[in-house]
């Protein structure tokens, strides 16, 4: 291996396992959240809890694989591109294809190896992950019974106050409220003293032996008049069992996911012959349903050797022929039997329907291993030529394209894995839909970064909507001069040659106006120097200005036209779910295309004015690539707000290039008060923001675990932190605008607008208006 091969491979793994282990984290973290429920606060052993976690982390490998090798070849080619690196290669000869090769080699190595660990891992992390959960149940049968408060398991509430035992399983002071499935309400109670939980794990079966009980049940009769009494039932005993279904101890959804997806447990050759299976046994039910329709019609018993002759004399209805009393038999009878006919035609299409689904769920899972290889391949070459082609590395700009990308591999996938379940179309294209969408760009971006092309002509598909919006500008320059009389004209005519020429050139830099630069200009031609002469010699302006004003009319362009088919997008969305939800659908299908255009529309003129906004503060010698775009991604559904945001904040940034600006050296002592009450209070409100939710998230997790009384008291402290919170909100937004006010810059400050609105987002307005603060006064 060639030093240049092995650096870009050094270079790429590095970057590749710490993006898979990030991902990894975070996507293990959801789903110890999404599991919470069976894990938190059962005295689960921690070798218990790690096999949890990692029978849980193969199943996540088709999810995290693809989208860290997206983002990674985005980040390292785009750090090659963007140091220069490419161009270097580039000069000795070294395409990008030679460059990808060590790479190249490297992610059909790993595609392969993906698709055995698909083939081999995954189903064993399948199998164990569902065995663990249910053993879990059998071993520990306790585990679903929580102390002091009621816990529903099946068609029974049991509390218990105190529990015993090395696997809790003694019980003690137990209430039993079984639930009848015939009639709503609980009629039927059992109290004992004790109790103990049995179970082993050959059987799915959990039994509650009860010691030293009583036994009350109501008997509610049809008669209303009966139950003005109150009959009931009740005994004594000492001892009673009650056998209770272990599947129901895990949650309905849960179970649906593992249970009924057993076809994540197999290998290909499983599935293989599953699916066979599956197809001669379809078309044996088939079979079977013909044979009973046919027996049906009783045509086999009919008696064919009948000599029949048409009777030419009787041309009316064949009923009219019996008497009245036999047509309603004969229309009953026929009524009975085509009503008896449709409800087996019925009950057979929802078993067909059901199996039907059983084999697509098959065939995908057979196909999705052999996707899963390919698919790292595919987006391997969407994203390194990608990266060589935006020239942006590291974070920001790669995220943002990377999880866009990745999230429309994955809703294609979804919708068409879904869809090809249900039977809209072939289980193999919905396999096969989401890869096959990203290898025509794989092709397309590895050809235009072949050839030194632009990832795309964006500006060819903006120009023309740009034109129709009138959102195209040029800088308007003042054409206004000072009055001669006037003592600022005097003071340029007391100006050398050399001074005027600096003022005309940066004009800006000597807190002047359009109408001195156009004075200066006019002396000089007294003077000799005409307008020709300092074109010639670049006095006209100012090459950086240029620059800045340049990037800013295309960032304001891009960003208008982003902002109005964000608007645009709102009604043409809620018109495709009001006609979908009301009719006609095709009007929904139109509003719904209309829809997804128009957010296309947005989100390239938002990306690309993403990238006008990185390069304006780079001009302003801000660094801001990576907040910048991770602050647009993130406000993408509030864009009306961050819109105006990013507006003020670049307003804000010209506004320190054209005018002198207060230090913190320069405020007063009463600017300089007002800034630490400031600093203080949004502090307190930002510990308080956090404190409430905090304590209103620990509320719902305690409430969903059948904790009432932490349930309640972090509710308790989560309002009393929520009203701490909006107290100091409103001083802090007080102080924010006196502080402003007392600094002579009371226009500048961020809006209150905006500032009311970000309440709900506190953390987002405690960034900003700290980043305000410091752009304005260092």
């Amino acid at each position: 291996m060639k030093i240049l091969d092995r650096y870009i491979l050094i270079t790429f793994l590095r970057t590749f396992f710490s993006v898979f282990i990030i991902f990894m984290f975070i996507f293990v973290l959801q789903g110890v959240w999404l599991y919470i429920s069976e894990l938190a606060g059962k005295d689960l052993d921690i070798s218990v809890t790690a096999k949890f976690i990692l029978y849980y982390m193969p199943k996540l490998i088709p999810l995290v694989v693809p989208l860290t090798i997206l983002l990674s070849s985005i980040m390292v080619f785009g750090n090659f591109a963007e140091n220069y690196e490419f161009a270097a290669m580039k000069s000795t000869g070294i395409s990008l294809q030679r460059a990808m090769r060590s790479l190249s080699v490297f992610i059909v190595a790993l595609g392969i190896a993906c698709f055995f660990f698909a083939n081999n891992v995954i189903p064993w992390g399948e199998y164990n992950f569902y065995n663990l959960r249910r053993n879990i149940a059998k071993v520990k049968p306790a585990l679903a019974i929580a102390e002091g408060q009621f816990n529903e398991i099946g068609n029974i509430n049991i509390k218990v106050d105190k529990k015993t035992g090395d696997r809790g399983q003694y019980l003690e002071k137990v209430i039993i409220h079984d639930k009848s499935s015939a009639r709503l309400g609980n009629y039927k109670v059992i109290i004992s003293e004790k109790g103990e939980l049995k179970s082993s794990e050959d059987s799915n079966v959990l039994q509650l032996e009860l010691i030293n009980g009583n036994y009350y049940e109501e008997i509610i009769d049809k008669d209303v008049r009966k139950n003005i009494n109150r009959p009931h039932a009740k005994s004594y005993f000492d001892s009673y069992t009650i056998n209770v279904d272990l599947e129901i101890l895990n949650d309905e959804d849960l179970d649906e996911k593992n249970y009924k997806g057993r076809h994540n447990m197999l290998s290909i050759d499983q599935l293989e012959y599953t699916i066979d299976s599956l197809k001669d046994q379809g078309k044996e039910d088939y079979k079977t349903l013909s044979r009973t329709l046919y027996n049906r019609t009783t045509y086999a018993a009919l008696n064919l050797n009948i000599n029949t002759k048409k009777d030419s004399s009787f041309t009316g209805n064949v009923l009219d022929l019996f008497p009245l009393s036999k047509k309603g038999q004969i229309i009953n009878l026929a009524l009975n039997s085509a009503n008896s006919t449709n409800q087996i035609i019925d009950s057979n299409k929802k078993n067909f329907e059901s199996k039907s689904i059983h084999l697509n769920k098959h065939i995908i899972a057979f196909h999705e291993k052999f996707v899963l290889a390919i698919a790292c391949i595919i987006l391997f070459f969407v994203g390194a030529p990608l990266g060589a082609l935006i020239r942006k590395g590291g974070l920001g700009l790669p995220i943002v394209i990377a999880v866009v990308l990745f999230l429309t591999y994955h809703f294609f996938g979804i919708f068409a894995k879904n869809s090809a379940e249900k039977g809209s179309f072939s289980p193999i294209i919905g396999s096969w839909l989401s890869t096959a969408v990203m290898l025509p760009l794989s092709i397309y971006l590895t050809s235009r970064a072949t050839n030194d092309k632009g990832a795309f002509e964006i500006e060819s598909i903006l120009k023309p909507l740009k034109k129709f919006f009138k959102l195209q500008k040029n800088e308007i320059r003042d054409k206004s001069y000072l009055n001669k009389a006037s003592e600022d004209y005097k003071s340029l005519l007391s100006f050398d040659n050399s001074t005027l020429i600096q003022i005309v050139k940066n004009h800006r830099d000597f807190d002047y106006k359009y109408e001195h630069k156009n004075s200066a200009i006019s002396i000089l031609n007294e003077r000799g120097i005409t307008v020709q002469e300092l074109r010639l010699a670049g006095h006209l302006s100012s090459r950086k200005h240029d620059e800045i004003i340049s990037l800013k009319n295309e960032y304001e362009e891009d960003s208008k036209l982003a902002f109005i088919f964000y608007i645009i997008m709102a009604p043409l969305n809620i018109l495709a779910g009001v006609f979908n939800n009301n009719g006609p659908q095709s009007l929904a299908i139109v509003f719904f295309v209309l829809g997804i255009i128009t957010f296309l529309i947005c989100l390239i003129a938002l990306i690309k004015s993403i990238s006008k906004h990185i390069d304006l503060f780079k001009a302003l010698g801000k660094s801001r690539s990576a907040n910048g775009a991770i602050l647009y991604f993130l406000g993408l559904p509030l864009y009306f707000i961050f819109y105006f945001i990013q507006k003020n904040q670049i307003e804000s940034e010209l506004f320190k290039v054209r005018s002198k600006t207060i230090t913190k050296e320069e405020l007063t002592e009463q600017s300089k008060s007002l800034l630490k009450d400031f600093k203080d209070y949004s502090n307190t409100s930002l510990v308080s923001y956090v404190l409430s939710g905090a304590f209103i998230i620990l509320h719902f997790i305690s409430k969903n675990n059948k904790m009432p009384e932490v349930a309640e008291s972090s509710l308790s402290l989560g309002l009393v932190a929520l009203v701490f919170f909006f107290i100091y909100v409103f001083v802090d937004l007080s102080v924010y605008l006196k502080f402003y006010k007392s600094t002579m810059k009371k226009g500048k400050h961020i809006s209150v607008f905006i500032l009311l609105l970000l309440v709900a987002f506190y953390p987002l307005r405690y960034i900003l208006s700290r980043n305000k603060i410091k752009q304005d006064f260092g």
